[in-house]
């Protein structure tokens, strides 16, 4: 097996030009895969069986290993057998019937519309600045935008006769958001108010500046929402996208359907929105148990 998997890798590299991180990441994940084959019996990739595949997967679990890890080396082990089976080297793939490790997937991480509150409430409108980091958590829990979308709109983005954002998302597609009323008053007044403050002078589209009138980084925001939440008094961690995922696990909560979220948060494949159905699940059981006389 150790020699089809060099082939393999070398075919990655020099016909497909994978990159050198992937590469190297492939490699290790395809060791491991035949290192424990080999424990259990299999020296040869045309005897492998799915439950050596389901054994490999138990034991990375067991190690803590990520969902995004776990799918990666279901990834690479799913890629080396479909070579061999382009190769003709094996007739059938021991991967046939194992889905991507969906059954492991770590669930977002959210917190409640109260928590959500809680946390909304910290900034406040006294100062220019306080007022921007209001209108930005706002903006961001109102519409489940990533933060690199928020950090990249500008003046154009928000049509505010209508009352919705033009997002470009992932591999520049342009998707429509509705903001809601309390973020779009509350954006609006950052910009009358706050933003011609912030500018300092400066001749600039991008919506959101810092105090030194320029672009927001991801790390600055990402320490703003820490502290905000610190501030709140929660014990729990959230970070930015705690927002997203908050934001289409009470659209369902609150009876919207998979189809819009999923237009929503801009997602090529509603599976990936389907995770979101799971949370709402186990909060209603969460709910049921604590307040029904027979919970």
């Amino acid at each position: 097996m150790q020699e089809l998997l060099e082939k393999y890798l070398n075919y990655l590299l020099i016909e497909r030009g994978v990159a050198q991180n992937t590469l190297e990441a492939y490699g290790r994940d395809l060791r491991r895969f035949a290192l424990i084959a080999r424990e259990k019996g299999f020296t040869d990739a045309r005897q492998v069986v799915p439950e050596v595949v389901i054994e490999y997967l138990v034991r990375i679990k067991d190690e803590g290993l990520s969902a995004n890890s776990m799918n990666r080396s279901l990834a690479a082990i799913r890629g080396f057998y479909k070579y061999l089976l382009h190769e003709k080297i094996v007739e059938q793939t021991p991967l046939a019937n194992i889905e991507l490790a969906k059954v492991w997937m770590r669930l977002p991480d959210t917190i409640s519309k109260e928590e959500m509150n809680l946390i909304l409430a910290q900034p406040g409108v006294e100062t220019a600045a306080t007022l921007r980091n209001s209108a930005m958590l706002e903006l961001l829990y109102a519409t489940g935008i990533r933060v690199s979308e928020l950090i990249g709109l500008t003046m154009n983005s928000i049509n505010w006769q209508v009352g919705f954002l033009v997002v470009m998302g992932k591999g520049n597609k342009e998707r429509i958001v509705p903001i809601g009323k309390t973020a779009y008053d509350c954006t609006k007044l950052y910009v009358e108010q706050s933003r011609p403050q912030l500018m300092q002078g400066k001749s600039t589209d991008v919506l959101f500046l810092n105090r030194f009138g320029g672009k927001f980084t991801r790390q600055g925001f990402w320490k703003m929402v820490v502290g905000y939440a610190k501030k709140s008094g929660l014990h729990k961690k959230v970070h930015p996208h705690t927002f997203r995922h908050s934001f289409a696990s009470h659209l369902l909560e609150g009876g919207a359907d998979l189809r819009t979220v999923q237009v929503m948060l801009g997602h090529a494949d509603i599976s990936t929105t389907q995770i979101y159905t799971h949370i709402t699940r186990e909060r209603l059981k969460e709910i049921h148990q604590k307040y029904h006389p027979r919970g």
